[in-house]
């Protein structure tokens, strides 16, 4: 805030009291001046962060800028609109649980197909090399600690992988990529590299998952 422009009005209000020309009602010229001044000096701190914004954008590929956009418009949509029939029987066949899990942890089903599709490609019964099992690729561990008794219990498991995906959105301030990299790393290997870890499967992991995710 200009603190010497400030001063300069008050003083100047100062005179015109001094000199009898301010008004005697309840808004005072000060009170309309120091209005204006607010008002003016939060519009140009909206222009500046609105400009630095536009400049950030600038040094991203420009599919990359329209992406960037897609993204925001799709995160900022808070709405949650449940899958209908799809025609995919693998998608159909986990329409309900998934529906139910999106609603119940507020998160975009889609987001929850993506996942699947890219943990298990909708095989319930998929285990990983690491022991990871189910749909969405739960490690026992975290399936204990989400209170899921069978990851290879499709409901269960959409359940779970919900649960689990919304306490990462959580933990980065609905911050999808990051979510979705401590969904495939870990939140530790996250917060050690203050961002998606640079790991070669969690590099390919994260916008393989985000492309399904802004164009299902």
């Amino acid at each position: 805030m200009n603190v010497m422009l400030f001063q300069q009005i008050a003083e100047m209000n100062a005179i015109r009291q001094f000199r009898g020309t301010s008004s005697q009602t309840s808004n005072s010229p000060f009170q309309s001046l120091f209005s204006d001044f607010i008002q003016n000096e939060m519009e140009k701190a909206n222009i500046q962060l609105n400009t630095k914004q536009r400049q950030m954008d600038l040094f991203l590929h420009p599919i990359a800028q329209l992406e960037s956009g897609k993204q925001l418009s799709a995160l900022n949509d808070t709405r949650i609109s449940p899958l209908t029939e799809t025609g995919n029987s693998r998608v159909d066949t986990y329409k309900k649980w998934i529906n139910d899990a999106a609603i119940k942890y507020n998160i975009d089903p889609k987001l929850i197909v993506s996942v699947i599709k890219h943990e298990s490609n909708f095989n319930p019964n998929a285990t990983s090399h690491a022991g990871a099992g189910g749909l969405m690729q739960l490690m026992p561990e975290t399936a204990k600690s989400l209170g899921i008794m069978n990851v290879y219990d499709p409901q269960q498991n959409i359940e779970g992988g919900a649960k689990y995906l919304r306490q990462m959105l959580d933990r980065y301030n609905e911050d999808t990529r990051l979510a979705l990299a401590a969904y495939n790393a870990g939140p530790g290997n996250v917060d050690k590299y203050g961002g998606i870890p640079p790991f070669k499967e969690t590099q390919n992991y994260v916008p393989k998952v985000m492309n399904t995710f802004l164009n299902t």
